[in-house]
């Protein structure tokens, strides 16, 4: 017995693997709503085209209204022999209204179905992650105002370099994120073309109204070419770009995260709430949801690769290889929210070790900066002259053993007579990181003005 929602030119059923592999009802059945949503929009149009009949397109509305609810009550029994969506929902309408609903799939094709299906899925979950970006940037605003003038060191090649604030540091994630939502929202542009109506390949005879579709399921317009309509993934391909590219700033944030809640920085304490203990060694405290956020990007960045090189390859127009789009994108999405919801939760939890910043902002020279800037300004010194002299006061120090601020006035005349004691007055951590008030520098007072205007500007978003 073949398939009857596609068996006419096939006498005989498919081989148990051949309807393994080619089953996709446990991958695309998240995308009930979005598939109800698509064919209800199309039977309404169908009507009004006089195409079917507003009766029946009035019986196929009720009858997915219907489906819809029955899935969302985990009612609705999905069949595996039926392959897809797109067939168990067919039927199951079938089965309440009879047949009317052999007429819903007229100038249809599962081609441009799944399609759109996945399209409005993709642009819902586009959607929540740029809400949750938003969230993500809010938490980081707002702990970057609280820690505005706490002092930490700054690190190039992951040796301390100059101070900068606690404050400041954050408000760099809150950048990022800003640039991860600017991709998503093009993502979101680019993808909102409705293909469906384009049919199989080559769109259809009847008259169909393929702009009250499109209107209908909120896309801008309908896709201009039936072939790229059904053949395209590009939308799921950007969103995994931006994905990835998001997926990594939270991996380098995690990572610091690790460093500094170990127990030779502690820079940050995380709670209860984001640790977890080992079975064995009962004083440890492990940042493991950091840790989880820094392997998720792996799988992100793969998800990203696999469509590309399922995609690479492909004529146009429709192929079934299409049917892997899905599994991948709709994991590495999901997994992003959980990234997001994670490195939120923890940007609220932690507490930074002010004392301890400040102590570590101090150590490896790392006003010596300041203090070339001092001579360039206050003794004309070009500053490759200033940055040797620099280097020799370093030296001193460390010869020494004691800090910048702490090396005698002496000292620091023996290398450059005209020094005065006017130079310690930048050499201190406070000092250094208040001096820093060009745009984008880490000054407390810039810190926390940025942190308002990020937060003015998230609290319309």
């Amino acid at each position: 017995m073949s398939n009857k929602m596609w068996g006419g030119r096939f006498s005989a059923q498919p081989d148990a693997v051949m309807a393994e592999i080619n089953a996709s009802i446990d991958v695309d059945r998240k995308l009930f709503r979005q598939d109800i949503s698509a064919s209800q929009a199309h039977a309404e149009m169908l009507a009004k085209q006089g195409i079917i009949s507003a009766q029946d397109a009035k019986k196929i509305v009720h009858g997915l209204d219907t489906i819809l609810s029955e899935i969302a009550a985990g009612k609705f029994k999905f069949k595996r022999a039926l392959e897809d969506i797109h067939m168990n929902v067919e039927a199951r309408l079938a089965d309440l209204i009879g047949p009317a609903a052999g007429r819903l799939h007229t100038a249809r094709s599962r081609n441009d179905q799944v399609a759109t299906d996945f399209k409005l899925w993709v642009r819902d979950a586009l959607d929540a992650l740029d809400a949750m970006l938003a969230g993500y940037q809010r938490a980081l605003a707002e702990k970057a105002l609280a820690q505005a003038a706490t002092v930490m060191p700054g690190f190039t090649h992951l040796q301390t370099a100059q101070p900068v604030t606690f404050g400041h540091h954050l408000l760099a994630y809150v950048e990022m994120a800003a640039r991860d939502r600017g991709r998503f929202a093009d993502a979101r542009r680019r993808l909102n073309e409705s293909p469906l109506g384009a049919a199989a390949l080559a769109g259809t005879s009847f008259r169909l109204d393929r702009a009250m579709t499109a209107k209908k399921l909120g896309f801008d317009r309908p896709a201009a070419n039936s072939l790229d309509a059904v053949s395209d993934r590009d939308f799921a391909l950007e969103a995994l770009s931006a994905a990835a590219i998001t997926a990594v700033h939270l991996s380098r944030f995690a990572e610091e995260i690790v460093i500094w809640t170990s127990s030779l920085v502690g820079f940050l304490r995380l709670s209860d709430k984001f640790t977890t203990g080992s079975s064995i060694m009962p004083q440890k405290r492990n940042p493991d949801a950091a840790e989880l956020v820094r392997a998720k990007a792996g799988k992100l960045i793969g998800a990203l690769d696999a469509l590309l090189i399922v995609m690479k390859g492909l004529p146009l127009a429709y192929q079934k290889d299409l049917q892997e789009d899905k599994a991948g994108t709709i994991e590495a999405l999901g997994d992003l929210e959980l990234c997001l919801a994670a490195m939120t939760g923890m940007v609220r939890d932690m507490v930074p070790d002010a004392a301890r910043m400040k102590a570590a902002a101090g150590a490896g020279y790392a006003t010596a900066t300041d203090l070339a800037d001092w001579l360039v300004r206050t003794l004309n010194i070009p500053f490759r002259d200033a940055h040797h002299l620099t280097g020799r006061i370093v030296a001193a120090a460390e010869q020494r053993g004691v800090a910048l601020d702490s090396l005698p006035l002496a000292a620091m005349q023996a290398v450059e007579p005209r020094i005065t004691r006017e130079v310690f007055r930048v050499l201190s951590v406070e000092r250094s990181v208040a001096s820093r008030t060009s745009l984008g520098g880490t000054a407390p007072k810039n810190v926390a003005a940025q942190a308002r205007r990020w937060l003015k500007r998230l609290g319309r978003a």
